[in-house]
């Protein structure tokens, strides 16, 4: 297959600090066009990759002859850019939540059908080294049947990462839709999904917005989750931890206990009920201050469902059944009631 020629739509963090250094270091890829509707923004990348920049996607999608785009914009674009960019013959990797409706969503997924083309939602914990292990290791029965969880995802908020600091999109409803359940929870409810192997049926939550000033979306959320066999959990999202990150995940299964990203030196660690524990040494998961460092390998899977025309892992149907997490946990918390799927 010949390189593909690739665009990014959206030059802020992601794109910076993900999506363009992965491209870049793909053989098979080739960064041919860059948007933001900052010009700087566009020329500056532009420049790096030896792109061209452009202010508005639809010029973009007009004027370039692309193979695949990368939508790394704000949430209420999401689905407008992605759908646009399937209609004009490209594959799409769409940052996540993949939308800010289930409607929505499920137009993205129909429009990809009917124009053959890859639709694929940006969840890199599933790729995360210590997930992928535990994963395995439920599945194959070694630990026994799952009976609880508990999984966080926290730090001190989008203004030390994003573009625009402060005044970021992150924190204005009108564009994010939602803050630190889009921003976080999403990504903790696609890794339940992908590690438990099941889906969920009800959810409880408390979701809030008490740690940031000039902001009117939740930055603090706690849902308690039930999936159809009847494993129960909490899942944590929050913007307000201000010391430093939490991305761990714990599950308690009937002959081991399973410590994800809980440890600074052990991505993994299982105590098994009869007093032995195993360590592993797995690589540290991706973080937003390692700088890009660190593959997330969502990049090389999108291009490899591409190239051998297979449905990538993360489609856009899994993406909306995360995405359908986190509705329904923001229908359970503005109602004061369990919500059932």
């Amino acid at each position: 297959m010949t390189t593909l020629k690739i665009a990014v739509i959206g030059c802020g963090s992601i794109a910076k600090h993900r999506h363009l250094v992965e491209y870049a270091n793909h053989p098979e890829a080739n960064v041919v066009a860059v948007c933001d509707i900052v010009d700087e923004r566009a020329q500056e990348m532009a420049e790096l990759y030896d792109a061209n920049a452009y202010t508005n996607y639809e010029t973009l999608l007009q004027e370039e002859e692309i193979d695949a785009i990368s939508v790394c914009l704000p949430n209420y674009l999401h689905g407008p850019v992605t759908i646009a960019a399937l209609k004009a013959g490209c594959h799409v990797l769409c940052e996540k939540p993949m939308a800010t409706s289930q409607e929505e969503a499920d137009e993205m997924i129909q429009v990809a059908k009917e124009k053959g083309k890859k639709l694929m939602i940006a969840h890199n914990q599933r790729f995360v080294a210590s997930h992928e292990k535990a994963k395995k290791l439920i599945e194959s029965g070694e630990v026994g049947r799952v009976y609880s969880f508990r999984s966080t995802f926290g730090h001190g908020g989008p203004e030390t990462w994003s573009a625009d600091g402060k005044e970021s999109w992150f924190f204005k409803k009108d564009e994010a839709f939602i803050g630190a359940m889009g921003d976080l929870g999403v990504h903790k409810a696609d890794l339940l999904r992908y590690i438990l192997g099941e889906e969920f049926v009800e959810v409880a939550s408390f979701i809030e917005g008490n740690a940031k000033e000039n902001s009117d979306v939740d930055d603090n959320a706690v849902c308690i989750l039930r999936t159809e066999s009847g494993v129960i959990g909490t899942l944590a999202a929050s913007w307000a931890y201000t010391a430093k990150e939490d991305n761990s995940t714990i599950i308690y299964a009937e002959k081991a206990l399973l410590r994800l990203e809980d440890d600074p030196t052990y991505s993994l660690i299982v105590e098994y009920a009869n007093g032995e524990s195993v360590y592993y040494q797995l690589g540290q998961i991706q973080s937003n201050e390692d700088g890009g460092q660190n593959n997330t390998h969502v990049i090389e899977n999108f291009i490899e469902s591409i190239k051998n025309n297979t449905e990538s892992v993360i489609s856009g149907t899994e993406g909306m059944k995360s995405l359908k997490v986190i509705l329904k946990a923001l229908e359970s918390s503005a109602e004061n009631k369990i919500v059932r799927f």
